[in-house]
């Protein structure tokens, strides 16, 4: 995890191995926030959110608020690939919104997560929901790509050998799970993956 400070000039941005990902990756930010700026941040927070969605590239964006005694929230941002969120992290908009959070908090934190993993990790000590509910999701979304490629490939490539055959499902199944599928289902279905940290 990155840290800075208030004393530090620049924010943080994602480490060379993150922005050269050509797969989804997720930031978290996460801030302590002045107990008597908690409205002016809520306002800062779903305006900077609302402008990440709207760039190039990115899969989706939530506000995790923090729990009893607990001054942190964590702003959690993803994008397609490492390219997508560094045109976000170093864009003229973000340092403009960076600039008016400042006398809101005290400290913030960077961390970053790239792969498939970036969709189901929030990177943050907040509660995670059941981990059944993410194994169910798996499933059916795997279940979906195999009876999908049975059905419209397997007829077409009955005449290849048994490997080659399972090498195509398995980079099928594979490529659609994490470009595809589960970047939708994440979203669809983010309350009920983590119910806990709605609200």
């Amino acid at each position: 995890m990155q840290r800075r400070d208030r004393s530090t000039n620049a924010p943080l941005t994602a480490p060379e191995a993150v922005v050269a990902a050509a797969e989804p990756v997720t930031v978290t930010v996460a801030r302590d926030v002045r107990a008597d700026q908690r409205e002016a941040f809520e306002g800062w927070a779903a305006e900077v959110l609302d402008l990440a969605a709207r760039f190039p590239g990115n899969l989706g964006t939530s506000l995790l608020r923090p729990g009893p005694g607990s001054t942190r929230y964590h702003l959690v941002y993803r994008f397609a690939d490492g390219e997508s969120l560094a045109r976000w992290e170093r864009s003229s908009e973000r340092q403009a919104a960076l600039e008016r959070v400042e006398h809101l908090t005290d400290r913030v934190d960077y961390a970053h997560v790239a792969g498939l993993d970036s969709f189901f990790t929030a990177l943050t000590p907040s509660r995670p929901g059941p981990r059944w509910r993410l194994t169910v999701l798996t499933v059916v979304a795997v279940f979906a790509i195999t009876l999908a490629f049975q059905l419209l490939v397997t007829p077409h490539v009955s005449g290849w050998p048994l490997p080659a055959r399972l090498l195509l499902s398995a980079v099928v199944v594979v490529v659609l799970l994490g470009y595809v599928v589960m970047p939708t289902l994440s979203r669809l279905f983010r309350r009920w993956l983590h119910p806990s940290r709605e609200g």
